[in-house]
Parts: structure tokens; sequence; C-alpha cells
């Protein structure tokens, strides 16, 4: 037999320091699990920034977080898991600048130039990124969100006109282009201009068409 002896003056019995013991073994199991998870979407959201979607593999990520591949594969069966863990690890750090407050403003021209200058903000804030997985993530479904966004920033954006103009579609279209990431590129990378200059040429583009 066992000379095991329950703890002398505890207000626990020898089961409840048993129940305790192993609670606690749990929590800390879970504890380096999350911090494992953790320090994988932030390795694969390193190199997203770094190289694109396409050109991150999984022994890259593995690598940098310290982990074995089957680390990998056990937090995340699929790539397509571990993409959405990291967009929504960075959108929340980097939230969409969002576009409901700008139908208070009843000026076409002001909501206009208010809309691209928080629009241009947000690219430049999140263009490291943003230049790698725009240029080679194609039709990824991770993508879909970032650009369905843009296209509701646009609509709130047109609201502002009158709904009869006959010129509606070109305008939506126009400004549609407006609020890319690749046109505020396009104007401050590829032109030199500043983010207030790239808006203006845009606001004046728009107000020819509308």
């Amino acid at each position: 037999m066992s000379d095991w002896k329950p703890v002398v003056n505890s207000q626990y019995g020898p089961y409840d320091d048993f129940l305790m013991s192993r609670r606690y073994e749990q929590r800390r199991r879970a504890e380096l699990q999350e911090a494992t998870r953790r320090r994988i979407v932030e390795a694969a959201i390193a190199l997203h920034a770094r190289h694109g979607l396409a050109a991150t593999t999984v022994t890259d990520i593995a690598g940098l977080a310290g982990v074995g591949r089957q680390t990998i594969y056990r937090h995340f069966p699929d790539e397509l898991a571990l993409v959405r863990a990291c967009s929504g690890t960075y959108w929340e750090r980097h939230p969409l600048p969002d576009p409901e407050p700008w139908r208070t403003i009843p000026d076409t021209g002001v909501r206009l130039t208010v809309a691209l200058r928080a629009c241009y903000a947000y690219h430049r804030r999140t263009e490291p990124m943003m230049s790698r997985i725009l240029a080679g993530s194609g039709d990824h479904a991770i993508v879909r969100p970032y650009h369905d966004h843009w296209r509701r920033a646009a609509d709130v954006i047109v609201s502002a006109w009158p709904i009869r103009s006959r010129r509606l579609k070109l305008l939506r279209a126009t400004v549609g282009h407006a609020v890319q990431f690749s046109t505020w590129q396009s104007l401050v990378r590829g032109q030199g201009l500043d983010d207030r200059q790239a808006a203006e040429v845009m606001r004046r583009l728009v107000s020819a068409v509308g």
C-alpha cells in the first residue's frame, strides 16, 4: 500500500488538491497552445508583408515561428484557415475606414474630399502589406472582403449626388477608381504627389464627370 497521506491542516482534501493541479496543468497547456498559435500567426503576417501570399510557404512560417510544420497543421488544417486567422488579426490592428459617417456630409465635394483623404491615409499606413498581398493574390478569397469594402465606400460617396443623374454610372466608376489602393499608389509613388495632392486630383476628375 502507498504511504501517501493527505496534507495536514489543508482546507482541501487530497482529491481537491489533485483537481486543482489538473486544472492548472490544463490551463497552462491551453496558454502554451495559444501562445504557439499567436507566434504562427505573427510569423505568417510578417512573411506575407515581406513576400506576399503566394511566395510564403509553410516551411518559411514554421522557421520564423520556431515550430515544426506539423505544429502548424495541428493549429490550422489548411492554408485558408491560417490566412483567415492572419487577416483577422491584421484587420483588427488596421481597421478599414468606416464610410458611414460620410453620409452626414451633404456637400458632394466636401464628402468626396473627406473620404479620399481618409482612404489615402489608410493606404499609406497599410502599403507595406497591401502592395504585396494585392500584387500576388489574384482572386484569392481572402481579399474579396477588402475589395467589397472599397465598393461600399464608393457607394456611400456617390449617394451624395442626385440619384437621377444621367452620368451616375460613369460617376460611380470614377469614384470607385479614385478610392482604390492602386490609384493612390500610382499618384503618390508613380507621380510623386502627396496624399492631399492626390486627393485633389481625384476630386477634380470626379467633379468633371459628375
